[in-house]
Formats: structure tokens, sequence, C-alpha cells
């Protein structure tokens, strides 16, 4: 049971509050400052409600020293109907909410809902930011499930090696960060990375693109221009997506990777250059193989030490910790300030299937982002950004983990389906009931049968908490 402590020196205070939460908490209370300063350190309660006003020392006093000690723990503070001064200095200092005496019943026990709810969200970022900050070496790859941390052994392990490395994965894992993250561990950091997409690139461009040319080599040659391994001379060079290129393009890769020189085109001197290649690919190379798209030998020639990027529906206890960290980046890069994720809304994350991986993700985060005001988001936040294709994902997730029943699948389904079209259309039921394809007598019924809140209705509930 959580613990909340109460300091007040008007003893009916403290007997109103304990009659009113002890059902719910565990209550134990102080009279004066020094009294709540040592109950503070030996119970260590999980809220504090302080009365500002008592005798001797303050409770903002109080309040500055709880803070110097525990910047968490929610404060809920005491003051007179006509001291909000007070007050509004105790919010300066940390307090998390206050109220006024005599207070309301009701809204004693929302703040107290609220602040333990809000509190716990604060810990929760906290943890993911310090999870983050362990993770800093590696290039922001961000992830702490078991696959993840034998990827961080494997680049620790081969990052300051010659070896050529084959990163494997879907697209949008990361891989490109993992390629980044060899570079910057290995001793060749302080020489050229270049990275260069082949996939991006067309074919009758690409070997020029590699290998550089020499003035005259074809028509519009007007001078001469390294290429990407020249210019990666002593460093390191990422090919990636190698899995698309051209067969004739292979087998001069194959040479380089082989002899460790090239010849550019229209020249006849080869050029010797030591270049560590990391290369990486969304395709099945075996596959690619048995069907004649890629050479046999180079694959071999690449796949020195292979790296695979699972997919993020099988890392899923990395998406909080991916999520908060694009809030705070995005919130960081836009000046505005770093929203949390309620526990519906991280449930949510958890169970979409994620077929755009990780660059999905932060797509979904930069959307929320940039159209929610609100510093905490829901499940209702994401639903827009999703649509019908993530709750459909999400609820088959909750199916199966939680051996849900298909009737009452389907029921939060289409409750939520209501919900996003109503958001959509800035909650105008005629407009909202054309969008679905039903009446609008049918969309009243079904959003009176589910419960579902008017805009008015959801404002006032805001205002009035």
């Amino acid at each position: 049971m959580e613990k909340i402590l109460v300091v007040d020196d008007e003893r009916a205070i403290v007997q109103s509050i304990r009659m009113l939460l002890k059902d719910s908490y565990e209550i134990v209370s102080a009279s004066s400052a020094d009294e709540a300063v040592d109950l503070f350190r030996r119970e260590r309660p999980d809220l504090i409600i302080l009365d500002i006003i008592m005798p001797g020392i303050s409770g903002l006093e109080v309040l500055k020293i709880i803070r110097e000690q525990d910047l968490l723990v929610p404060v809920v503070v005491l003051t007179a109907t006509k001291m909000v001064k007070p007050a509004v200095e105790a919010m300066k200092m940390g307090a998390t909410d206050y109220i006024t005496k005599p207070f309301d019943i009701d809204e004693l026990r929302l703040i107290v809902r609220k602040s333990f709810k809000t509190a716990s969200l604060e810990r929760e970022v906290k943890h993911l930011r310090s999870e983050l900050d362990n993770r800093s070496k590696f290039q922001n790859i961000i992830g702490k499930s078991k696959a993840m941390r034998e990827i961080y052994s494997k680049i620790e392990q081969i990052a300051d090696t010659k070896h050529t490395v084959l990163i494997t994965g879907e697209s949008g894992t990361g891989k490109e960060l993992v390629a980044s993250a060899l570079y910057f561990t290995s001793s060749r950091r302080d020489k050229p990375y270049v990275a260069i997409n082949c996939a991006a690139i067309p074919d009758n461009l690409i070997e020029s693109e590699l290998f550089g040319f020499e003035k005259g080599a074809f028509t519009d040659a007007q001078v001469r221009k390294a290429g990407q391994f020249e210019l990666a001379d002593g460093g390191t060079l990422f090919l990636d997506e190698v899995g698309d290129l051209a067969l004739n393009t292979q087998a001069k890769l194959l040479r380089v990777i082989q002899e460790r020189e090239f010849t550019r085109l229209g020249g006849g001197k080869p050029t010797k250059v030591d270049v560590r290649i990391i290369a990486a690919t969304n395709h099945d190379l075996a596959v690619a193989i048995k069907n004649g798209r890629f050479r046999e030998d180079l694959y071999y020639r690449i796949n020195v030490i292979s790296i695979h990027l699972p997919p993020l529906r099988e890392r899923r206890e990395d998406i909080p910790l991916l999520a908060q960290y694009f809030s705070d980046k995005i919130s960081e890069e836009n000046g505005i300030r770093p929203k949390v994720f309620s526990g519906d809304a991280t449930d949510m994350m958890m169970g979409y299937d994620w077929p755009g991986n990780i660059r999905e993700l932060y797509n979904l985060i930069e959307q929320v982002s940039a159209l929610s005001d609100k510093e905490i988001i829901t499940k209702d936040d994401l639903v827009a950004g999703l649509g019908s294709r993530g709750l459909g994902s999400h609820l088959k997730g909750k199916i199966h983990s939680e051996k849900r029943s298909f009737d009452s699948a389907v029921v939060e389904f289409e409750k939520e389906i209501i919900i996003a079209a109503l958001k959509r259309n800035n909650y105008i039921q005629t407009r909202t009931a054309e969008y679905l394809g039903i009446t609008r007598r049918v969309l009243r019924y079904k959003m009176d049968m589910y419960n579902i809140k008017t805009q008015e209705n959801q404002s006032e509930e805001g205002h009035n908490a």
C-alpha cells in the first residue's frame, strides 16, 4: 500500500485527510516541520501533503529540504484560500500541486491520484533516460533487450579489427547506426568515414562513384574525380544496400576487396587503398545467390563477420526506451517541453508490429509531438497516427498476450475506431458518421453505449481536473 505523509499543525485537518484516504493509502502524520523532516527521512513516503503555514520552520523550508534529498517524491501543498502567493512559490520550488483549505473531498482524492500518476511517469522517464545514458557510447543505438546487448558486445569485440562486416536486417532497423558505431569505436575514428547508398545510385553511375574517373573517361568527364574508395583511404567505407549492386559492379568490388587496389574509369594504373569495408543489406543474400542476383564469392568476402539487427517486433521491450529517446530528441530540437507516455500509450506501442521498424516509430513520435500540446501522450493521441492498421495490430497482440475473447476485442476495436474518427473530424458528429459510413443516429447510439465523451464533455472534465 502506498504511504502518504500528512504534515499540518491543525489536528482536525490531519484527521479529516486520514479518514478520507485511509482505505486506499497508509497514512503517517506530523504536526511540526522538525517532525515532518524526521518522518520523511525514516518512513520514505510515496507522497507528501504539506501545509505551508506552520509555527517555527515554514512549509516552504520543509519543501526545500525534501527537494534537496528527493527530486521525484510528489508534494501537494495545503494553503488558505487567500494565500495563493505562497502556493505559487511552492510550485516553483518543485511542489507537484496545491489545494486550498477548506478543501473539497473529491478534489483532494483527484489531486492525490493525479500526483501519484505523474510521479510514476517521471520515475519511468528517469529510468529510461538512465538507460539511454548507458548507451551513449554506441552512437544513438538504443535498446536493452538481450538481442541488443549481444550486438553491443559484438561491436566492442570487432570494432578495432580490419575485418569486413556485413550488417543485415529489415529496412528501418538502424543498420547505418551500427556501421557508425563500429567506426567510432575503432582506432580508425580519426580517419575518413564514407557512406554510400548503393540502391540510390543508377547502375551506369555506380562504378564512377565508387572508383572515380580520369579526365576524358567519358563525355562529361571534364576533370579527374576521386571515388569513394579513394576518399575513404585509411578509414572506413560503408556500402549500404550492397545487395542492390549490379553483377558487373559486384565483380569489380570483389577485386578491390581481394587486391586492396582499384583502377579509376579511364585509367590504367591501379591505386592501392587501405579501407575497412562495412556492408549492409535488407535482402536475404542467400536467396539472391540462389536466384543468380548476387555473387557467392563476393558474399563470402563481405560476410567475414555478420551482425543481424532484429526487427522491432522481436525486441518489444526496447520500444518504451526508443519512444522516450525520440521524444526527448524531438523536443530538444524544437525547443518544446519533453513529453512522456501514459501506460495505455506504452501498451499500444508495445502491441503494435511496427512493419516500418524504428523509422516508423520515430515518424509517429515526431507526428504526435507536432500535433499535441499535452505533456502526457495517451493511447488516443497515438490512434490517429497509427490508424486502423495500428489498432488492429494492437488488439491482435492483446488477444494473444492477455487471452482476450474475440467479442471483447471487437468491442474495443470498434470503440477506438470511433474515437479516432471523431478526433479526425474535430468531433463533428455528422461528418464523423459520414466518414465511417453510418448514420448519425447509429453513431450517437454507439457513443452512448461505449460512454464516448463529446469534445465539450472532455474539455469540461479537463478543466475541472
